[in-house]
């Protein structure tokens, strides 16, 4: 029987995995990071993504980070925490959703084998049968970014291929550009796939095509502004919505110019959160390169659009 899942609504932040100076994890800090993402309206957060570090950390870290989102969360039902489990490895990604539903978080989350990758849809769909397997009783997503996994089968081929097969999945995290495939897969049996967008860049165009949950890592720290942003589209201001959608594009391109993904934990910082640097190979930016950066956001007018 398949069991049927609300679709998730809002932003639902990817967080930073918080570290100390030496690289260690920062648990201490998720209790205020949870406070400071809801104070912002944010509905959830996808955990151990490709924001959280989660390729870079052991099985045993990855665990505690979701302890610790759970112990912040367990009396907050409304916010729904998501667990990336995607690994190399499919008995260590067993292994975490067995656990994801042990600690009752609200989802686990699997994306393709990176190393030795999945020649074809089936061999996919039979991945994420195992994994989804191992918390039957937990919502289950996809996460599409072949960017990073070079993992380039449709997601409309892998919807068909489960054809009802795993009885607890919800949706696909769609972290892609293809739009035709997207917008197929809102069509696939009525509609019953969950399709949470996941290209904050592209939010406004994933709207138009009916989107209406949105996973991404600048919802750390420029909440407000997508919230504007999808009010705005909601209300026919589409001038206005299109302003705010370039206005997020000239942040992100910052990320590219202070180095990448590490850029993202120097935003936080600027907006009062604290989670320390990104571990190797990920490289950091230099103090200097910092007060440069910093010049730049506030010449975005950075202040006027971050969570506070």
């Amino acid at each position: 029987m398949n069991h049927s899942y609300e679709k998730l609504t809002g932003l639902i932040a990817a967080p930073f995995t918080p570290m100390k100076a030496s690289g260690e994890l920062n648990l201490e800090l998720v209790p205020a990071y949870y406070r400071f993402l809801k104070n912002n309206g944010v509905s959830g957060a996808f955990i151990n993504g490709s924001t959280g570090e989660g390729a870079s950390q052991s099985v045993e870290e990855k665990k505690q980070v979701m302890q610790a989102w759970a112990n912040a969360t367990r009396n907050d039902a409304a916010f729904k925490v998501i667990t990336l489990v995607g690994g190399t490895a499919l008995n260590d990604c067993e292994e975490m959703a067995a656990y994801t539903q042990q600690l009752g978080l609200y989802a686990v989350s699997f994306t393709a084998p990176f190393y030795f990758k999945p020649a074809d849809a089936a061999a996919l769909a039979a991945c994420c049968r195992r994994v989804a397997a191992a918390a039957p009783a937990t919502a289950f997503y996809y996460y599409h970014i072949p960017v990073l996994t070079g993992c380039n089968i449709p997601m409309y081929d892998l919807l068909l291929a489960v054809n009802g097969s795993i009885p607890n999945f919800a949706g696909i995290k769609y972290t892609h550009e293809d739009f035709m495939d997207f917008l197929s897969c809102m069509y696939v049996e009525n509609g019953r796939y969950d399709m949470l967008w996941g290209r904050d860049e592209n939010m406004l165009p994933a709207l138009a095509l009916g989107s209406s949950g949105a996973v991404g890592s600048t919802y750390n720290y420029a909440a407000p502004l997508y919230h504007d942003l999808i009010a705005a589209f909601k209300n026919g201001a589409l001038d206005k919505a299109r302003e705010l959608q370039q206005k997020a594009i000239d942040m992100i391109r910052l990320l590219g110019k202070y180095g990448g993904i590490a850029t993202g934990k120097a935003y936080m910082k600027l907006a009062g959160l604290d989670c320390g640097e990104f571990r190797l190979p990920v490289k950091n930016m230099s103090a200097a390169s910092f007060e440069a950066f910093r010049k730049d956001v506030d010449a975005l007018g950075f202040s006027g659009f971050c969570s506070k």
